[in-house]
């Protein structure tokens, strides 16, 4: 059998399904397949001879700490050179937080040093069963063109169903009411295009860190709304957490300056008594109460 040559092993591994990539020990990327570029939208060109922190991937964790700083995979791999296993949330090109499941493995030489690392990261998040449902939801026209997300009028149908589904079978379901903090500030300040960006970004990091089962729409301007099925007040506590430090920690990059938005989240589990106006008003006025208190807040009630 002859040998591989080096165009062969490049094209096996731009052949696979997972982001790879390769820094130097100064965490400078080397290489950048294809796969990485499909799942982070950003291109070879973009990011070779760069810092892996440089404004490209910047990694968080799940309480939103930023992995650049402190923890970051590939540099734990290095220091004690062991491969190493986690979830975390990486920056797309166009703002919004994915999950990903990295793989991490130090590079080392023949005298034992460590010249790199390599990053192997798969993406996690229901993008396929979002896609489906944006088909769905652009035929019956309950869609909001701008975000891809339910309209209100969807909503207001799906929140009608679970409460029904609560009155009849006892299935918990609680409510998020979101809004973008400080909106027309950014509206006056850079235009509404950017403006724009910014509620698909906040948008796309709803949809595709959700889980299959929950609704994330539009109700109007830069408000949402959010129906998670199937949790207790302590489960929707920690989501509602979670979807705010993703937020907060997104961002886009506009003549070189990143632009970061917080949401303020009134959280509300649905009770039997409710009706859809009713429990809307009390996650409304949770998010009211957590902008008079200081904003990029949950409120629980």
């Amino acid at each position: 059998m002859d040998q591989l040559k080096k165009e062969d092993y490049l094209a096996i591994i731009n052949s696979i399904h997972d982001g790879l990539y390769f820094v130097d020990e100064n965490r400078k990327i080397i290489f950048w397949n294809d796969a990485a570029e499909r799942i982070s939208g950003f291109s070879e060109e973009e990011v070779v001879g760069k810092c892996c922190a440089d404004s490209i991937l910047t990694h968080i964790d799940v309480d939103g700490n930023y992995l650049c700083e402190q923890g970051c995979p590939l540099q734990v791999t290095m220091d004690d050179k062991q491969a190493h296993e986690d979830t975390v949330y990486l920056h797309h090109k166009k703002g919004h937080r994915i999950p990903i499941h990295v793989r991490t493995s130090p590079l080392i030489d023949s005298q034992g040093n460590v010249t790199g690392a390599i990053e192997l990261f798969t993406d996690i998040s229901n993008q396929e069963a979002n896609a489906m449902r944006v088909k769905e939801l652009e035929k019956l026209a309950l869609l909001d063109t701008l975000t891809n997300l339910a309209n209100r009028r969807y909503l207001e149908q799906e929140i009608h169903i679970r409460l029904s589904e609560l009155d009849r079978f006892n299935v918990p379901f609680g409510l998020f009411f979101m809004d973008i903090d400080y909106f027309k500030k950014i509206n006056d300040k850079y235009g509404h295009e950017i403006g724009d960006e910014i509620l698909r970004y906040t948008s796309k990091t709803f949809v595709v860190n959700s889980r299959p089962f929950d609704l994330y729409g539009r109700w109007g301007g830069e408000e949402f709304v959010a129906i998670i099925r199937n949790v207790n007040e302590k489960e929707l506590r920690g989501i509602a957490e979670r979807v705010r430090r993703l937020v907060e920690r997104s961002y886009i990059i506009h003549h070189g300056r990143k632009i970061m938005v917080t949401l303020s989240i009134g959280a509300t589990m649905a009770v039997q008594s409710d009706s859809v106006k009713s429990v809307i008003n009390r996650a409304d006025e949770n998010m009211y109460q957590g902008k008079q208190e200081g904003r990029n807040k949950v409120v629980f009630r």
